[in-house]
């Protein structure tokens, strides 16, 4: 089950959200917050297992309560959702400790997705981020280490498959395993288009 508390300033987007998974059976959202420090007041009272939150918020911003959170519950997985595409801003918030970044443009069935990724461990970033602009120091460059859900994909690019026949082999988005892809590159230092099918075939990669 997951536990959730969102932390976003504009009420409009907590009440999409809301919307969104007040029908998914194994998500719970235990409180929202439109500030920092209300949202630590959520965590520290009722313990939820995963966090959304923006960066610019008031009394205290995401990326200050990400450090905070992760400090005092080390166990929280953090989701960042925000405008911001800036490799700065990225940077500082995956120092931070979060987990996954989305940005406010996305579909919320895609914030869905990032949510499901996140909970299981997995690192999750929005196609749209020019991962390879992020240092070396950053969490999410995971040291060449690839996750379950990315050694599955990987196993089904060397069978050949599509994306949109991966993404209906493992009930996810077509978006979220292109997203995948791109991490996966990113992770194991590949680049051009036909890298990665390549890696998968002279690895002849298996599940582990």
């Amino acid at each position: 089950m997951i536990r959730l508390a969102i932390a976003e300033d504009h009420q409009s987007l907590i009440d999409g959200i809301k919307l969104l998974l007040e029908y998914e059976k194994d998500i719970s959202i235990l409180g929202t917050a439109t500030n920092g420090e209300e949202l630590m007041h959520i965590i520290r009272l009722k313990r939820p297992n995963v966090v959304i939150t923006d960066i610019r918020m008031p009394k205290m911003d995401g990326i200050t309560a990400t450090k905070l959170i992760k400090k005092e519950f080390p166990e929280i997985k953090v989701l960042a959702f925000t405008m911001f595409d800036q490799i700065e801003a990225i940077q500082q918030m995956m120092d931070a400790g979060a987990s996954g970044y989305i940005l406010k443009n996305s579909s919320l069935r895609e914030v869905y997705n990032a949510l499901l990724a996140v909970s299981k461990g997995e690192t999750y970033l929005d196609a749209n981020i020019n991962t390879n602009a992020l240092n070396s120091k950053s969490d999410i460059k995971a040291k060449g280490v690839l996750t379950k859900r990315q050694i599955e994909i990987l196993e089904l690019i060397a069978q050949g498959k599509t994306s949109r026949e991966i993404a209906d082999l493992l009930f996810i988005g077509v978006h979220t395993v292109d997203t995948h892809r791109k991490n996966m590159a990113r992770i194991l230092g590949l680049q051009g288009k036909g890298e990665l099918m390549r890696y998968a075939l002279e690895k002849k990669y298996k599940f582990t």
